[in-house]
């Protein structure tokens, strides 16, 4: 009894930090209609500027926590604010997930640059060594400081929205952001105070768990992830319910930790880190179905669609160009050029399920490494019957995934896909028998009719040839009778499903297609390394992966191709400036912070000039007005006869 006790006021404990932590997203979320992927960062980075000045600088704790919460934390909030989210009033989901994911990219980023996370920072507890005894039960200060801040932070968020005049603005706001412009309150200035209030409540959920964890970057980051669970409890608009899922959250991951410790079995002891995640998961499968989209207007070009003919050319000069490189390169200059390849490869995926049909996949490096350990494990590695198992592992895997999923859209899904990727992180690649050899697994270059890939010059020029063949093959979807369905489906679902379109099936059909297109891409990189781990493949990697793929150009094969070199680039550069770490989350996040001007990442911005310099040539006729779009091309919405 005593043990039950005890896990209980830890859950209550942990419980109410995560509930802290998501009312805080809840406060952002109602008031703008973005979903902060970056609140967790942003309480980290907060958390670390409290270390900074109590335990560095010698503050007093009192005077710290004045500054870092009552100052800092709502400065922060208010930039954010006004400089990130302010202009994404109004854009599609698929952008608003994005920018937001690259602000976590670039707080993460410059935290490990200024804040070495290679060295420990030691975080006592508050007045450590001071306990008290409830129900026969040692609790400590911290501990009971923890439990009282989120009472009162629950009551006073309740008196603010219910009592205040400022809380019911805040609430119009939310139900229409235009008519309550129009009584005489500035929806701005109410949307920033949410902000500011809630990066306070993030800074504090930092603070707190910094001293039950360690001040890790990464920890600190995502340990809040775990509030998503609570925050969808409440359905990202109810904070009662949020509270309630963040206790209930803390209860079962402490009782799982506490019980299940006494079990030996290896998978159970991998799972606990996934509890918080398949909580979330649950929570999503009994959101109630979103309502189909229709089409929203931003003015952003539409990339052209090179004719079958233009396509072959280019293809055919990509191929000639890389061969007559390969031969001036070095093995290792090769061996880089080779992985930018096949990263380009594997964003090919991200452009059929995110720049034709707009789904946001936060785990194609899962789908990725599942191909790896394919290619390394079956027929000895090296075998073409590698690549088979490879799509036959994830093309049905993409479709377990999916199927459930099929009644979620936009936000829902991508946070539904960025759980299954925490899931793999932590209970699949960690499995002895999946990556083994002290954490690596090994993958022999291909063997192909009795040709061995095993030189590097002859791996690179494989990789060049699946991807123009790939890219060959995804642009004859795009001007096909498909690319036109998947162009609508992007542009208003719900017109779609008026004119008899399957949504349901299209989406299952696309997800799946991409997901087999990661496992193969996958086992080529692999193949490409020679060697892979689980780390090479975490749900980092796949925002990394996204956030490139859209600055190039989420809705062409050239934007893949430019992203994937700039992933590969990115570790080459940092060899040489050993102090720049993170130097891939701090390229990917600020590179997004350009979609504002360029929706169509910079392929789509070389498009435009190319296409305003020609409207000046004498003689050429000056382009016709396109129609507004959103971040991928949605013009061409007609449907196949």
């Amino acid at each position: 009894m005593t043990s039950f006790l005890a896990f209980t006021v830890v859950g209550i404990v942990t419980g109410s930090i995560y509930a802290l932590a998501a009312s805080g997203l809840v406060v952002t979320y109602v008031t703008s209609g973005v979903f902060n992927f970056a609140h967790g960062a942003m309480g980290m980075v907060l958390a670390f500027v409290y270390w900074e000045l109590r335990y560095h600088h010698h503050w007093p704790a009192p005077i710290a926590l004045v500054v870092v919460l009552l100052v800092l934390a709502p400065l922060l909030g208010a930039t954010v604010e006004r400089v990130l989210m302010r202009r994404l009033s109004g854009a599609p989901v698929e952008t608003t997930l994005v920018v937001s994911l690259g602000l976590l990219l670039i707080l993460l980023g410059g935290a490990t640059v200024i804040w070495d996370p290679t060295k420990s920072r030691p975080f006592p507890e508050m007045f450590a060594g001071h306990t008290i005894k409830v129900a026969g039960v040692v609790v400590s200060w911290q501990q009971l400081i923890v439990v009282l801040t989120a009472v009162a932070v629950a009551a006073l968020l309740r008196l603010l929205f219910r009592r205040t005049t400022l809380g019911v603005a805040m609430r119009a706001v939310v139900d229409n952001r235009d008519l309550a412009d129009l009584t005489g309150m500035s929806a701005a200035t109410v949307s920033q105070l949410s902000w500011a209030l809630g990066t306070m409540l993030a800074a504090l959920a930092g603070i707190l768990l910094a001293s039950q964890v360690s001040l890790d970057p990464f920890v600190l980051t995502f340990l809040v992830v775990n509030g998503y669970a609570s925050a969808m409890v409440g359905r990202l608009r109810s904070l009662p319910l949020t509270f309630v899922g963040g206790l209930a959250l803390g209860l079962l991951e402490s009782y799982a930790i506490g019980y299940l410790s006494s079990g030996g079995a290896s998978w159970l002891t991998r799972l606990k880190p996934s509890l918080p995640t398949v909580f979330l998961i649950g929570t999503l499968l009994l959101v109630p179905e979103a309502r189909l989209r229709t089409a929203q207007a931003i003015t952003a070009r539409t990339p052209r669609i090179p004719s079958a003919r233009a396509a072959l050319g280019a293809a055919a000069l990509f191929v000639l160009g890389a061969w007559v490189l390969s031969g001036q390169l070095s093995p290792g200059n090769l061996a880089n050029a080779g992985n930018g390849v096949a990263l380009a490869l594997l964003m090919l995926s991200i452009v059929l399920l995110t720049g034709y049909s707009g789904q946001i996949s936060l785990c194609q490096f899962t789908f990725a490494g599942l191909g790896a350990f394919a290619m390394g494990k079956v027929a000895g590695g090296g075998s073409p019957l590698g690549l088979v198992v490879a799509v036959l592992i994830t093309a049905p895997l993409g479709v377990l995934v999916a199927l459930p999923a099929l009644r979620l859209r936009g936000l829902y899904f991508a946070l539904f896909t960025l759980s299954f990727a925490l899931f793999a992180d932590n209970v699949i690649f960690q499995d002895r028998h999946v990556f083994d050899f002290g954490g690596r697994l090994l993958v022999p270059r291909l063997r192909l009719f009795g040709f061995s890939f095993a030189g590097e010059r002859a791996t690179f020029m494989l990789l060049v040839f699946v991807f123009a063949a790939a890219s060959l093959a995804l642009l004859a979807v795009r001007r096909g009778s498909l690319g036109r369905r998947l162009a609508a489906m992007r542009d208003s679902q719900a017109a779609c499903a008026t004119l008899g379109l399957n949504l349901t099936v299209t989406r299952l059909a696309v997800f799946t297609t991409a997901s087999a297109m990661a496992g193969v891409a996958g086992a080529l990189y692999g193949s490409m390394r020679s060697s892979v781990g689980a780390g090479d493949f975490v749900m980092l990697n796949s925002l990394v992966l996204l956030l490139l793929a859209t600055v190039g150009g989420i809705a062409t094969v050239s934007g893949a191709l430019l992203g994937g070199a700039a992933f590969a680039l990115f570790p080459v550069i940092q060899e040489h400036v050993p102090w720049l770490r993170a130097l891939s989350f701090l390229g990917a996040g600020l590179g997004v912070l350009s979609l504002g001007r360029n929706p169509n990442g910079a392929i789509g911005a070389l498009a435009d000039s190319v296409d305003r310099f020609r409207s000046r040539l004498p003689g050429e006729r000056r382009p016709a007005p396109v129609a507004p779009a959103a971040l991928a091309p949605t013009a061409e919405v007609e449907l196949a006869r």
